[in-house]
């Protein structure tokens, strides 16, 4: 009979390797067969005011300007676009691609009056920039409240004749 060792962090490594391989192929998978095989990829936004405007900055790097598309449809802004992937030739081998590319599609809902023809957008260094002015504040209208009677009234006339 042949003893073996125990060697406990050599099974805790094991361990770690296949948690890591098992998370791996959960989180890095493909999203479907529609995308070329990419990870689903959402870029970074921050939405924040300023002053009379709402900014949006999106993180799109290796984007270009033209493969990004902003919209403005019933209060709703879309950002959508696509990163394409660098690696268009797999060959025999070991390879690792961590970076996402692929199509990418983002909305956000905005006040009620917005100006579509008064929204700018400014895409620099990777980061998309899209001003869009606040709308003007609906102020009451003050309803004028007359006093006595509005209907004209004919002498001689009584309301039952």
């Amino acid at each position: 009979m042949a003893l073996i060792r125990w060697e406990p962090a050599r099974e805790l490594h094991s361990i770690q390797q296949e948690m890591n391989r098992l998370f791996g192929t959960v989180f890095d998978s493909p999203t479907g067969a529609g995308n070329g095989g990419s990870r689903r990829w959402i870029p970074a936004m921050d939405l924040v005011e300023e002053g009379d405007h709402y900014v949006l900055r999106a993180d799109l790097p290796g984007v270009n300007e033209d493969d990004v598309k902003v919209e403005l449809e019933d209060n709703v802004l879309t950002i959508s676009g696509e990163r394409k992937s660098e690696h268009e030739e797999r060959k025999e081998g070991y390879y690792r691609v961590e970076r996402a590319s692929g199509a990418f599609s983002r909305a956000l809902t905005l006040p009620k009056g917005i100006d579509p023809d008064s929204i700018q957008a400014r895409f620099e260094k990777g980061v998309l920039e899209v001003r869009v002015p606040k709308p003007e504040e609906r102020k009451p209208r003050r309803v004028e409240i007359k006093v006595g009677r509005t209907a004209p009234v004919i002498e001689g006339k009584s309301k039952a004749s």
